[in-house]
């Protein structure tokens, strides 16, 4: 089918807006892929460094025959589940560059914080810039440049954002993720939510609460609800920066093992073709766009609105909220993946995952088809889903929907509408996850009660506060403002740890929502929350004007997040200035006094919280 025309119009804006970015991008790799070969660029004693550490036969292959090294990036670490699997790839993906006449080194590692550990504690302050960290320390490990291909081992919030980042600085090299796969499904999704519910509540101790999260939280892999680490390998997917149809395979096993192993092919496989397919040129407008159609079609993380952002950056491609908001009004709703539904990814992957619903945009003409991809087959590769005969591998179509309550084709959405919404007003400019909000909570309009912290707003939860409100408001209900949360301020924490206390509230059958300058979890939930505000109250933004009592209304049917006083007395009110001791106590401890720089130079959520430029 034709390419939808609204796909190709916002294509072709998003090109001409960057035309003078993206061609200096498009220079710089040139420049870099004409350069002679490494063995010719490098002194002796660099070369030698380079090869000290490297087996004599490596050693030979490298220095002698000039064989292809690939360096590999890895995020192993085993605090985070999701990549504890990483830590046996560098063995088999060496293995199979051996084979193949190739060399393979562990180029350098990259930090890799859990979110899931660090939520509502001061360690979730290093989040969001810990996405630039590995940035850098991708770009540390690639700077040795003796590489040929590169391979990025990660999975989770920040660290795959981080990781291509990085590898755009290095443009000219053909590159592949390589992921790890979902752990087996333990606790319902939706179980584990009520029991955090009734915990907030006090009906649930700390000991059945942690039974329940070491239920949900259980083993090697990547957690199976559809939040920033899982949308985050349907992008990638969309992309055509994996090998076909990886995302989802759980860790460990046969199959597992030779899609890693294929990831090493993959690579060396442009080299040997000599196919120019260097992953500055295949992440282009359209790539992106069809990023960003996947993102919207599947109810993704409103985290990438962030940090997609910050990719197409990276890659000379500017992009905003309103290309995010234009494509939401075309694109189909096709999966329902918690926290948008009941299913986790695991049952996803088993009714059609990944290439189904590539397929299914491909085939209704909402995703480019003619993109470069790191397989010479395209993106109809990762329309299929791969297996083992024998001992190697192969791939068949993804077929019809196993189950049509988790994905469904284009003719039969859930919503003709993406699953993300724009939302702006005299508050400033403004997302929510509309696809995971019940239809009848899409507008909230009542009193506002402000919250200079997310500690603030539990504190009035657990005194009864907030319930008091909800009663004695004539809307039966409350909108919560928490400010001071962007990235200048305190380094843009998410806040998930508030979505248990509104949606007890909300399940009372109360009007609440959530408007602030800091994120939600890759797993917001029911509650409507009107996050990344920008500008943030820090930088002057309107937060800062909010009082007590100020009627609030979030209409994410019209997009508007207005607050309703007089536009003459709008005006003339004062900017409140963050407390004192805010002021004092952030960036202090835990490490945030280093990333001082990083909040001061920092951009705004919709540029993607850049604190490079």
């Amino acid at each position: 089918m034709a390419l939808h025309s609204a796909i190709s119009d916002i294509t072709a804006r998003i090109a001409e807006r960057s035309r003078a970015t993206r061609s200096a991008y498009l220079a710089q790799l040139q420049a870099a892929v004409t350069r002679p070969p490494s063995m010719d660029r490098m002194g002796c004693a660099n070369l030698a460094h380079a090869v000290a550490g490297m087996p004599l036969d490596d050693r030979f292959k490298v220095v002698t025959e000039r064989a292809p090294n690939i360096g590999i990036v890895t995020a192993y670490n085993d605090m985070l589940s999701a990549h504890t699997p990483l830590q046996g790839y560098p063995a088999l993906i060496k293995d199979e560059a051996r084979k193949l006449g190739a060399t393979a080194q562990v180029a350098g590692g990259v930090p890799a914080m859990c979110d899931g550990v660090t939520q509502g504690t001061s360690g979730m302050e290093l989040s969001l810039f810990s996405r630039d960290v590995i940035a850098m320390a991708t770009a540390v490990a690639l700077s040795h440049d003796m590489f040929d291909a590169a391979l990025m081992l990660g999975v989770c919030d920040k660290i795959v954002p981080g990781l291509l980042i990085g590898a755009l600085q290095f443009g000219h090299l053909p590159t592949v993720f390589v992921p790890a796969g979902p752990m087996p499904s333990g606790m319902a999704n939706k179980e584990k939510a009520h029991v955090r519910e009734l915990a907030a509540q006090g009906l649930v101790g700390r000991a059945g609460l942690l039974e329940a999260e070491l239920k949900s939280y259980h083993s090697p892999g990547t957690c199976t609800f559809y939040g920033t680490a899982n949308s985050n390998q349907m992008l990638l997917e969309a992309m055509g920066l994996h090998v076909p149809g990886t995302a989802f395979v759980a860790p460990g096993g046969a199959l597992r093992d030779e899609l890693t192993r294929e990831a090493a092919r993959t690579a060396l496989g442009i080299i040997k073709s000599r196919r120019f397919a260097p992953i500055g040129q295949i992440v282009d407008e359209r790539a992106i766009v069809n990023a960003m159609v996947a993102l919207l079609a599947t109810g993704g993380s409103t985290n990438h609105l962030i940090h997609w952002v910050a990719v197409a950056h990276s890659a000379g491609i500017v992009i905003d909220w309103n290309d995010f908001s234009d494509l939401s009004e075309v694109v189909p709703t096709l999966t329902h993946v918690y926290p948008n539904g009941s299913a986790d990814v695991n049952q996803f992957q088993a009714a059609g995952g990944t290439g189904l619903v590539i397929r299914e945009l491909l085939d209704a003409g909402f995703m480019h088809e003619d993109v470069l991809t790191v397989r010479e087959g395209g993106i109809r590769e990762f329309t299929r889903e791969p297996a083992l005969a024998g001992a190697s591998l192969a791939w068949h179509d993804a077929g019809d929907s196993k189950d049509e309550t988790i994905v469904r084709p284009a003719a039969r959405p859930f919503s003709l509408t993406g699953g993300l919404k724009l939302l702006q007003g005299n508050l400033g400019r403004s997302v929510i996850k509309v696809s995971a909000v019940p239809d009848d909570r899409h507008v909230i309009e009542a009193p506002a009660r402000v919250f200079d912290s997310q500690e603030a707003l539990l504190q009035a939860f657990n005194a009864g506060e907030l319930e008091q409100l909800c009663q004695h408001s004539a809307a039966k209900g409350l909108v919560c403002v928490v400010r001071w949360q962007g990235p200048q301020a305190n380094g843009m924490p998410e806040l998930h740890k508030l979505t248990p206390p509104l949606a007890v509230l909300q399940g009372k059958g109360y009007k609440v929502a959530l408007v602030t300058d800091g994120r939600m979890s890759g797993a917001s939930g029911k509650v409507p929350a009107a996050i990344h505000v920008s500008p943030e109250a820090v930088a002057g933004g309107p937060l800062a004007k909010v009082r007590d009592g100020d009627l609030v209304r979030l209409d994410a049917v019209t997009g508007d997040l207005n607050v309703l006083v007089a536009p003459a007395e709008w005006a003339a009110r004062q900017l409140a200035s963050m407390p004192q001791d805010l002021r004092l106590s952030n960036g202090v401890g835990m490490g945030r006094g280093l990333f001082a720089g990083m909040r001061e130079r920092a951009l705004t959520a919709e540029e993607g919280a850049l604190s490079w430029m």
